[in-house]
């Protein structure tokens, strides 16, 4: 099997947030909430770090995340940044205790991530190397706060995540970065920090490129010229993220793949919705580049939906692997299909920790 990086994972989230114990197996997880009816993925799920091992995910971007949400903000979050400061921090502990236990290790330097895909093959017990990165910058009350996070290893950062953040304007939403948020650019820049522009609005995309020179991806976006919703990238934002060398990360959320999904209406099967699907996005992102250096995969796999919401031939995120027969039989070589699982973002990162 090829060894997969994953860019976007929220494993601290499903573990506390949704009490997810992500040592267990995919199905003993769906047993323990098959009586559960507080959201609407409950026994649904596609994660756990054993289905990692099962699909040669090796390596991932794991988050942390907690909205702020401001007075009239009608979005689910917590009500003071200091409140969504210490859920990170919470976040941070549980990946602490995975370390602890051998399930993960983190990569936070060249060194590390060598290290890591040398012990990746040889050694049987396999824990997951996972870059941290933070999902929409609300928690961070302080510059102070940023730099405390990139000591304790935080190496991405988006600075929106959905509707009005404090710096910059996210998902259903629209609005420009501000004082605060040029502020937050310059810092993520001192520190050499990888900005994830995945989720800025269009205003405040644009913003962001005209001022940050930093190293940028996408962990997880699709293309809205086959899925037109503002969630996606346009062709042009597609362009400009290729021309500063950054990986888009193809996302398998349903609404993102295929047009018109109607969340918890549709069904993936039938809509049709197959890996097939998530395959027209990284070749659509090929023929942008013509070439394969700039796509990847970064799933979104449980990130607030599970089997109800995602592609109707994946059980697990081990069927991540389903995805190199697809390439192949339209004309993929290996050496694509190896850019495209784990090179790219691999090489981005070697190069921006050089």
């Amino acid at each position: 099997m090829s060894l997969i990086f994953d860019a976007h994972l929220d494993l601290a989230m499903n573990a506390l947030e949704w009490n997810r114990n992500l040592i267990l197996s995919v199905n003993e997880i769906r047993d323990k909430e098959q009586f559960l009816t507080d959201k609407p993925d409950r026994g649904k799920g596609t994660v756990s770090l054993e289905a990692m091992r099962n699909g040669n995910i090796g390596l991932c971007v794991a988050t942390q995340i907690a909205r702020y949400v401001k007075p009239k903000n009608n979005l689910p979050g917590w009500n003071s940044p200091e409140q969504a400061w210490a859920q990170t921090q919470g976040q941070l502990a549980w990946y602490r205790a995975m370390e602890s236990l051998e399930e993960m290790i983190q990569v936070k330097s060249k060194e590390d991530l060598e290290n890591h895909i040398i012990n990746w093959d040889n050694n049987s017990k396999k824990p997951i190397g996972y870059i941290l990165s933070l999902e929409g910058a609300d928690s961070i009350i302080s510059m102070e706060h940023l730099n405390k996070s990139y000591e304790d290893g935080l190496r991405a950062i988006g600075p929106a995540h959905y509707g009005p953040g404090t710096y910059a304007y996210g998902t259903d939403s629209s609005g420009s970065i501000g004082v605060r948020g040029r502020e937050l650019l310059n810092e993520i820049e001192k520190l050499n920090l990888i900005l994830d522009a995945t989720h800025l609005c269009d205003i405040s995309f644009w913003e962001t490129m005209e001022r940050f020179s930093g190293p940028v991806w996408a962990s997880h976006n699709n293309c809205r010229s086959l899925v037109p919703n503002e969630r996606q990238f346009n062709d042009k934002q597609l362009k400009e993220l290729i021309k500063r060398k950054a990986v888009i990360g193809v996302c398998l959320d349903a609404w993102m793949i295929i047009p018109e999904w109607k969340r918890g209406v549709s069904t993936p099967k039938e809509r049709n919705l197959s890996l097939e699907k998530i395959v027209d996005h990284i070749d659509h992102i090929c023929q942008l580049s013509g070439n394969c250096d700039y796509v990847g995969i970064g799933s979104d796999l449980d990130g607030a939906f599970g089997k109800e919401q995602c592609p109707f031939d994946l059980n697990t995120i081990a069927d991540l692997q389903k995805i190199k027969p697809i390439l192949k039989n339209r004309g993929y070589s290996e050496l694509d299909i190896d850019k495209i699982f784990h090179k790219n973002f691999i090489n981005f990162l070697l190069n921006t920790w050089s």
